[in-house]
């Protein structure tokens, strides 16, 4: 194939592809299957690497994600990414209407309604009708450019129709279908991975990624509902109609309401319908139509004044409880939870529901048997609210907290500050898998691969019966293991052995120690430089530590007295595993007399840009205060930035973070 040849039929499978795309994604008119779609798929990606000057930014191969990405770049926003207003009242509701009709002088204002998609707010930029770039809402002034990830989305067009609008600026709303968020989840566990708690937080940690190919992976769908800037658009009926000729999304259910009593009945209509869209949706938006009306109503400094987001309450459903089974974790602490009869709540079919702890169980005085309340507010497993007590008939059982740990049989330890019962044997089998679970994962040792099913085989064989006998793990015992093949055996042992140069906070906060998370972790080594620092220390010492109070200090000392820790310690150093803090060395300066407190969603996790706060000389707070230097907030910032705005702590975007350094 000549050079010529090559561009001609890269153009024409480009333009098929694109128009295929168009087809499945948004008109739901196939026209080939999707064995086809990837052999043309196929072919284009042979001539592209053939013929690398032909490969385009806008190229159908270039969905699947390139290399992985160093750090998000800042895009500065056209026009300011605004957060709306929200009520939980239809009081209010009509209260924003009324001020709507006072603010331009009418009765009548005609206003579009349609679903509040719970996802992550999101712009995008199209030139010359090719994907320009694509930017999360961030401070609303600047966010990250977070364009490959997007290009993943196969219902988002990297090429628009010739036909249609080409230079604008949209804004949409990213997320999960309930169905790909539901097989993510079930793929997970499969895995042995954590479960993501909700479609949301998903869809802004799956944004987040800074390798594309992974992103590529996630369910990730993408709906459009305005622009950011509309010279040739009147109305919200136009900007409908430019995302239909543009061949992007818009919201499935539409209502028009001209009155307060118009508006009612579309978001009552909206949340009966919601059930049925596919994505999770938390309420309904209002907006005036005519733009003219919007400009003339303006905006206050944080929210526009022609429009508001009407919040739906948790779904409720009612169910009974079949039996209440006790869950034990990695501390011991043995957690009541509900078996449920099968009930729709949400989209979703729920069987669990948590009881929290056994005062809780007293408190509301819930029994097996009882017909009960539950509540979804988009976690996985929903809360039992309430028992219709009015239902009991007499034979529901009352529940007891246990005195043995119904695994091992071992008396149980009652904590009576925290409510929590424990199990205090170390080798309880439940006890060594979940630590075991704790010990390897992301945050603590990042043992890759060993899954819950693999760790449940280790204990249940007894090849495994803490934490230290990981490291004596072999070709031969690994091979005992069911569905488990050599390739897999390799690399748990590669993982294994890489552990052993983990930091030595990751240790720590892996042993599980009551009380002490990753952030108290880091704190005792950079305090004490080493942990045989730490286990020799007093209570009194320990509490010297920054961010270490007097019942973790207890704890801490506890636990590294205990004779079976103490083995457990010698065997790891033993094994070769880190237990000295390396020096760092500062690459700066420049933040030397600060202290910061991190909170939202950031370009990458807490402790990554924690690391690179203190290796330019500033250090790093878990709680606001008025020692606070700089609270530095992502997206979804919470409680921690309205104490900043409170205390007058200077509040720092990420794009201002990265600058100052």
């Amino acid at each position: 194939m000549t050079q010529a040849e090559a561009a001609s039929r890269a153009a024409f499978l480009s333009a098929e592809l694109h128009r295929h795309n168009r087809l499945y994604y948004v008109e739901a008119k196939p026209e080939i299957s999707d064995k086809q779609f990837d052999e043309l798929l196929r072919e284009l990606q042979d001539i592209e690497a053939k013929f690398p000057d032909l490969l385009t930014p806008d190229s159908p191969t270039q969905r699947v994600g390139g290399a992985p990405l160093e750090g998000f770049t800042q895009i500065t926003h056209t026009v300011r990414m605004m957060s709306l207003d929200n009520t939980y009242s239809e009081e209010e509701l009509t209260a924003f209407f009324a001020r709507v009709q006072k603010g331009l002088g009418r009765e009548k204002i005609d206003c579009v309604i349609e679903p509040k998609v719970d996802g992550v707010a999101i712009t995008i930029r199209y030139e010359n009708g090719v994907l320009k770039y694509g930017a999360t809402r961030g401070d609303g002034a600047t966010g990250d450019d977070v364009t490959n990830n997007l290009k993943t989305i196969r219902r988002l067009p990297l090429r628009l129709p010739k036909d249609g609008p080409q230079t604008f600026e949209v804004r949409g709303e990213v997320f999960m279908t309930k169905t790909g968020f539901a097989k993510l989840n079930q793929e997970r566990e499969e895995a042995g991975e954590a479960l993501f708690a909700n479609p949301r937080n998903s869809t802004a940690g799956t944004l987040k990624l800074l390798d594309p190919k992974i992103v590529a992976k996630r369910p990730l769908d993408i709906v459009f509902y305005g622009l950011a800037e509309a010279s040739d658009v009147q109305s919200q009926n136009e900007v409908y109609a430019l995302l239909d000729a543009a061949g992007l999304r818009k919201a499935d259910l539409i209502w028009h309401a001209d009155s307060a009593e118009g508006l009612l009945a579309a978001i009552r209509e909206l949340d009966e319908k919601r059930k049925s869209l596919p994505y999770e949706t938390d309420g309904a938006v209002i907006k005036v139509n005519s733009f003219a009306d919007q400009r003339e109503l303006g905006v206050t400094s944080k929210a526009p004044r022609w429009a508001i987001a009407y919040k739906y309450q948790p779904e409720q459903a009612e169910t009974k409880i079949l039996a209440i089974d006790i869950q034990v974790g990695r501390t011991g602490a043995l957690t009541p939870v509900a078996r449920l009869e099968p009930v729709l709540v949400s989209g979703s079919t729920v069987s669990n529901a948590t009881l929290h702890n056994y005062e809780e169980i007293e408190r509301k005085d819930i029994r097996v048997g009882d017909v009960v309340i539950i509540e979804k507010a988009g976690e996985i497993i929903p809360a039992v609210v309430s028992v219709k007590k009015e239902h009991r008939h007499g034979h529901e059982k009352h529940v007891h907290a246990p005195t043995h740990c119904p695994v091992c049989g071992t008396a149980v330890h009652r904590d009576e500050e925290m409510v929590v019962i424990r199990c205090p044997n170390p080798h309880c089998p439940e006890v060594v898998k979940r630590r075991i679970e704790h010990f390897v994962s992301r945050g603590a040792m990042d043992i890759s691969g060993l899954g819950e099913s693999v760790i449940a085989q280790l204990v249940e064989l007894k090849l495994v019966k803490d934490v230290a006998d990981l490291y004596d793990l072999n070709e031969l015992l690994l091979a005992r293991l069911e569905r488990v093949g050599t390739k897999s055996i390799d690399n748990y042992l590669k993982a294994i052995a890489a552990s052993k140069q983990q930091d030595p906070w990751r240790l720590v906060f892996g042993l599980g120690i009551l009380h002490v998370g990753a952030g108290g972790a880091r704190k005792l080594l950079e305090h004490f430089g080493g942990i045989d620092a730490i286990a020799a220390a007093s209570v009194e010492e320990l509490i010297q530590c920054p961010d270490i109070g007097e019942i973790v200090a207890v704890s801490i000392h506890a636990w590294f007295r205990e004779p079976h820790n103490i083995a457990l310690l010698d065997r790891l150093r033993a094994a070769g595993l880190n237990f000295t803090q390396r020096a760092v060395t500062a690459a700066s300066d420049k933040l030397n007399g600060t202290t910061w407190v991190i909170t939202g969603t950031l370009s990458e996790d807490r402790e990554t840009i924690a690391d690179t706060i203190r290796s330019n000389g500033g250090k790093v707070s878990s709680s606001v205060s008025g020692k606070t230097t700089y609270l530095l907030a992502g997206e979804e910032a919470g409680s921690k930035l309205d104490k900043a705005t409170k205390l007058g702590v200077k509040i720092l975007s990420e794009a201002e973070f990265r600058g100052m350094l």
